[in-house]
């Protein structure tokens, strides 16, 4: 394995603005990613539509990814949870595909419920949760699916140019109602990798652990480039 392994990312095809925190921002990242667009897998197919159709695309570009010798793979959408299986079995470097893997340890950290930050609330099914062995994990849901800059740019692709004010103000938004209906939360999961550039907004509203795409991401990279320990660091 090289000193700087690659990290692949398996992208939608998507063209708006990919601002730092965003998993497609390579500035993200202290460490290296390389990128695979899956032609066609618009957030409508995956998001709204669950299409069974693009399972074989993305297996397809996971496999492209390990053949370019990435170390490990993951996801550019939450989304792609409902395959992690099939696509984790089609490859032999660790894949995860969504930050909602993160969701049964998250649970198991804070013993309450967990806050879940979504793209569209509604496309939200227990088969995703069921599919990484969180059916019964307590979550309490909030989508972006209503918020017109988010709805616009991220779900429609009705333009690339990216508001970051007014969907900065949006994401605020759904995170005080959710800490309104439920002020016990323990955490919140960030499902949306389009969100991660506001998790530091998010936290300081809720006051809770805020996970993502990115804190996994990095956790696993970590889990793949172990290095002797020093005395004095």
């Amino acid at each position: 394995m090289s000193d700087r392994p690659e990290i692949g990312v398996l992208c939608l095809d998507t063209s708006f603005d990919k601002i730092p925190g965003h998993i497609r921002n390579p500035d993200t990242f202290d460490f290296p990613v390389r990128y695979r667009v899956v032609e066609g897998a618009t957030p409508q197919r995956l998001v709204r539509e669950a299409d069974p159709a693009l399972l074989r695309p993305f297996v397809d570009a996971a496999r492209d990814l390990e053949a370019a010798g990435v170390a490990g793979i993951t996801g550019a959408c939450g989304f792609l949870v409902l395959f992690q299986a099939e696509l984790a079995a089609a490859v032999r470097v660790p894949l995860w595909s969504s930050s909602l893997v993160q969701l049964p340890m998250v649970h198991r950290m804070v013993g309450g419920p967990v806050g879940l930050l979504v793209a569209d609330e509604a496309a939200l099914t227990p088969r995703h949760l069921a599919a990484i062995g969180a059916a019964d994990v307590p979550v309490a849901v909030t989508g972006m699916a209503g918020q017109p800059e988010f709805r616009e740019v991220m779900l429609e692709g009705r333009r690339d140019a990216l508001d970051v004010g007014r969907l900065a103000a949006e994401v605020d938004e759904r995170v005080d109602a959710l800490a309104r209906a439920h002020p016990d939360l323990g955490a919140l999961v960030v499902e949306c990798t389009d969100l991660v550039p506001f998790a530091h907004r998010i936290q300081a509203r809720l006051g809770v652990p805020v996970f993502d795409i990115v804190t996994l991401t990095t956790m696993a990279y970590a889990s793949l480039t172990r290095r002797p320990y020093r005395p004095g660091g």
